[in-house]
């Protein structure tokens, strides 16, 4: 598994070095040229396009997303923007529609959506949203999540890679995050991501025009959606299971890095630890779902087969989970008690570094938080693989789905910003637009053990043990990093990392 690793991150960053030395930005592979208004024939030039922002219960971005949507630069009459409110709570409800009511009123083409479900969560908003008479008319989606706020010229950038190539069906632009430099964990998901979307995504566009979708600051082709048969809530990672169908109809993708789009990282580990089980366990039962499909299709190549099955699937979301717990939580640790068994030094030190430097050298700004980077990332090994499992055996809580929880600018505001932020929602609101139950406030109080993560605070104390075995009987030199790796253990497991928010 460490050959499988290193070799795949020596692939695709020679691939990224490539596309870098000799320049090969999207713009020049694809035909691209932007569309200007015409005076004979005016607006109608610019195709119509529907952007769509999914949320449920986002009191602290909802404005933030709708703003920044209400601002793109595209003729007004040439775009819709349809809000799709799965929100529980009726009070949430009241604001989102309020600032959709402001907009309108500002001459914003602009659709408040509700459900009386949340069948299919967000696969199924999606799929809702697409069954009103208005999306008939429109031939691009544009997807932003709720904490998403594209810049302006976000469309003028990317409907033309759409407009000028017709085989292409997906437009991906890159994250860029408002919060990287909230705390330690932030940093270190920055590191991750950046790695993901610079190496990553860049390498499956540029090799085989083929990428997982990252469900947001994307633009899709309606067509290539509907060809590929739709949005599919059969797992928690309806954006992949989409792009993967599409794939296998002949569909191309293009990542544009050149165009990036603010989002916000979860800063609490409770909320980074579910959004982590999502995209550990859904790409897992995704490839147990889809894999007799890929080997039986006969529109795309062997070796578009081989890619898939092979370096997306297996080893980005099998191999990539299982090695780091393994091999550098388990093997290593436990060879303290197997003192005639050695590990050479090309798998116990350097194809781990060629590995690390790899990934952590797209984040030059935190290159000296690389070796905490590492040990919280292999902490977290134990969550994913054990995600992972969960989607491959279709076991436990395969169909969880809980939303990532955003905290906006709460953190920083001053109490009072709250009320006044309500009361410039409904400046223009007369009477309440639904009726809001009272509902007695209840406090909750969870046990103290229930704060704790134990399986992460066992393994800690096994590897604490197998590092002092090595000081004190063995000593092999593997309690150097043991005893590091076994204390980030702990760290995570008694909850000591992100930001924690004030209980009131």
């Amino acid at each position: 598994m460490l050959v499988m690793q290193i070799t795949e991150k020596l692939f695709v960053g020679g691939i990224s070095l490539f596309v870098k030395v000799f320049r090969r930005r999207p713009e020049k592979v694809y035909d691209w040229k932007p569309i200007e208004e015409i005076e004979e024939a005016g607006s109608s030039v610019f195709p119509m396009v529907l952007v769509q922002i999914p949320m449920y219960n986002e009191k602290e971005v909802y404005k933030l997303s709708i703003g920044a949507a209400c601002r793109l630069s595209w003729p007004r009459d040439r775009f819709v923007i349809q809000v799709l409110d799965d929100s529980t709570d009726l009070g949430i409800k009241e604001l989102v529609m309020a600032e959709c009511r402001l907009w309108a009123a500002k001459g914003m083409n602009i659709k408040y959506e509700v459900r009386d479900n949340r069948k299919g969560y967000k696969a199924g908003a999606l799929k809702e949203g697409m069954k009103h008479s208005y999306v008939e008319h429109c031939e691009y989606i544009a997807m932003f999540d709720a904490d998403f706020q594209p810049e302006p010229h976000f469309l003028q950038r990317t409907i033309p890679f759409l407009v000028h190539n017709p085989r292409l069906a997906l437009v991906q632009s890159r994250w860029k995050f408002v919060n990287a430099a909230e705390c330690v964990m932030t940093r270190m998901q920055e590191m991750s991501l950046n790695y993901h979307f610079k190496v990553e995504q860049e390498g499956g566009s540029s090799s085989f025009a083929f990428f997982g979708y990252n469900g947001t600051a994307g633009v899709w082709r309606i067509s290539a959606i509907q060809d590929a048969g739709g949005w599919n809530d059969r797992t928690t990672v309806e954006d992949m299971d989409l792009a993967v169908r599409a794939g296998l109809r002949g569909w191309k993708f293009v990542y544009v890095g050149d165009i990036k789009v603010k989002s916000e990282l979860p800063s609490t580990f409770k909320a980074y630890r579910f959004q982590q089980h999502r995209w550990s366990c859904g790409p897992a039962n995704l490839f147990r779902k889809m894999a007799l499909e890929i080997i039986t299709n006969k529109t795309v190549s062997i070796w578009m087969k081989f890619y898939l099955l092979y370096y997306f699937f297996f080893l980005g979301k099998i191999v990539a989970h299982s090695l780091t717990f393994i091999f550098f939580c388990t093997v290593i640790p436990i060879l303290a008690f197997v003192p005639e068994v050695d590990i050479p030094m090309w798998a116990l030190f350097y194809a781990p570094l060629v590995i690390t430097i790899l990934k952590a050298i797209e984040t030059p700004r935190s290159l000296h938080l690389t070796v905490f980077w590492v040990l919280f990332e292999n902490a977290m090994s134990l969550h994913r693989l054990k995600a992972a499992m969960m989607g491959l055996l279709e076991a436990g809580r395969v169909n969880e789905w809980v939303v990532t929880e955003k905290l906006g600018a709460t953190l920083k505001a001053k109490p009072a910003a709250e009320g006044l932020e309500k009361a410039q929602s409904l400046e223009d609101v007369h009477e309440p637009l639904l009726p809001i139950a009272a509902q007695p406030s209840k406090k909750t109080t969870v046990r103290f053990w229930k704060r704790f993560h134990h399986a992460e605070l066992g393994w800690g104390v096994v590897l604490i043990c197998c590092g002092f075995y090595d000081v004190f009987v063995t000593k092999k030199g593997y309690f150097v990093y043991v005893l590091l790796q076994g204390s980030a253990f702990l760290v995570t497991g008694f909850d000591y990392v992100g930001t924690h928010i004030p209980t009131p």
